[in-house]
């Protein structure tokens, strides 16, 4: 069959429709396409894989004979060590919570009556455990499994000494807090040994900057309160301290 154009001269041409005799080559290069597709399912899920993605075939591999029951599928490139180092962190703010638990304890009694010391531990106990409790959360999100140790009960006998009790429990703070940004620059160790870069960030951002400052500002405390002497100096710091921890408060 024809039909008829006018071509650029004006002349007419004959436009010609393709025959039916080459349909079958057309029908013949389609199956021959339909074929190679098909020669790239996967064994496992029937999903087809061509360049960039081959290199999924690797992981999907890996969740295909993952047992949800006893393993994470969210797990990728977390190595053992950055999950052991992560569940001893967890630890270490634990442990560092149930000191200031007992430092709030120690202060909240009626022979000592220092409300401002009583404040201010109480919340750093809360921060403490609000730090493990992020740990533990980043823990599951990257497929780890968290693993809780047992704490030390804490020995401390504030009233026997002789610099006050104020100013050994913030030096005893002031310690626990070096404490715990050393062994956070250790976890982020371990992260860049092991190439995790999302793990890095994490310790960084959520932590270790704000162990910086936590370090900063007890020091403060300890040089007030060594200026300050005992008796009526800490009476008034801890009139101070109060306010400061109502107002942290108020602005969270």
């Amino acid at each position: 069959m024809m039909s008829m154009v006018v071509s650029a001269a004006g002349a007419p041409a004959l436009l010609t429709r393709p025959s039916r005799s080459i349909l079958p080559t057309f029908r013949a290069v389609g199956a021959r396409r339909v074929a190679a597709r098909a020669a790239t399912l996967d064994n496992y899920t029937g999903v087809v894989f061509q360049q960039p993605f081959e290199e999924a075939k690797a992981e999907l591999a890996i969740v295909d004979n993952t047992n949800a029951a006893v393993a994470s599928l969210a797990r990728v490139d977390f190595h053992p060590a950055c999950e052991a180092a992560i569940n001893e962190q967890i630890n270490i703010e634990y442990t560092v919570s149930y000191v200031y638990h007992a430092l709030w304890a120690y202060f909240d009694r009626d022979n000592v009556a220092l409300p401002g010391l009583a404040a201010y531990f109480k919340a750093g106990s809360d921060e403490e455990r609000e730090h493990a409790e992020l740990l533990m959360k980043y823990q599951n999100s990257r497929g780890g499994r968290v693993v809780l140790g047992p704490l030390s009960v804490p020995d401390l006998d504030l009233s026997s000494s002789d610099k006050g009790d104020a100013l050994y429990a913030m030096e005893l703070a002031l310690s626990l807090e070096k404490l715990n940004f050393q062994k956070l620059r250790q976890l982020h160790s371990v992260a860049d040994e092991k190439g995790d870069a999302s793990m890095a960030d994490f310790v960084e951002g959520d932590l270790l900057a704000e162990q910086v400052e936590a370090v900063k500002k007890v020091s403060e405390y300890v040089s007030q309160l060594r200026r300050v002497g005992k008796g009526l100096g800490v009476y008034q710091f801890d009139k101070q301290l109060a306010a400061e921890v109502a107002a942290a408060a108020g602005q969270a």
